[in-house]
Formats: structure tokens, sequence, C-alpha cells
């Protein structure tokens, strides 16, 4: 257990941290689920409307440390290809 006045303070300030992350983590794949599922019902107007919607919160997530920005390159590609894939 923490026992100065400063590992107290790290100590709430990590778990206010983690509830942050976890939400805004959550947020992220509530927005890129949304996309895929557009994409599985193969009806490719919602697909890009869920994209467009997408890609912000993927790049704030990546600005706040969320995840790393190749990974977020990646999502990014990976959808809209399989969104321009579709007929």
């Amino acid at each position: 257990m923490a026992n100065t006045a400063q590992a107290r303070k790290r100590a709430r300030q990590s778990i206010a941290r983690r509830e942050r992350n976890m939400a805004l983590k959550s947020k992220l794949r509530t927005f890129v689920k949304n996309v895929v599922k557009a994409i599985d019902s193969e009806d490719k107007s919602v697909a890009s409307e869920n994209y467009k919607k997408a890609v912000p919160v993927i790049d704030a997530s990546v600005s706040k440390g969320i995840i790393h920005k190749n990974k977020a390159a990646r999502y990014k590609s990976r959808l809209n290809k399989q969104i321009l894939k579709m007929s």
C-alpha cells in the first residue's frame, strides 16, 4: 500500500487514468465495430458513413496515446479497403 502522500496521489491518478483510457478504448472499439457490422451487412452507404465517423475517433485515440499511430493507420487502411471492395 502507498505510504507517502506522493504515492497515494499517484495511486489515485493511475486509477483515474485507467478508467479514462478504458472508456476511450471502448469507444474506439465501438466505432470500429459499427463499420465492420455495416461491411458484413454489405451496405456500402452505411459502411462509408460509419467509417467517416470512426476516422476522427481513431485519430483521437492516437493523439491521446491509447493506440499506436501505425495501428490506427492499419485500422483505417483495412476498413477503407473493405468498403472500396464492396460493389
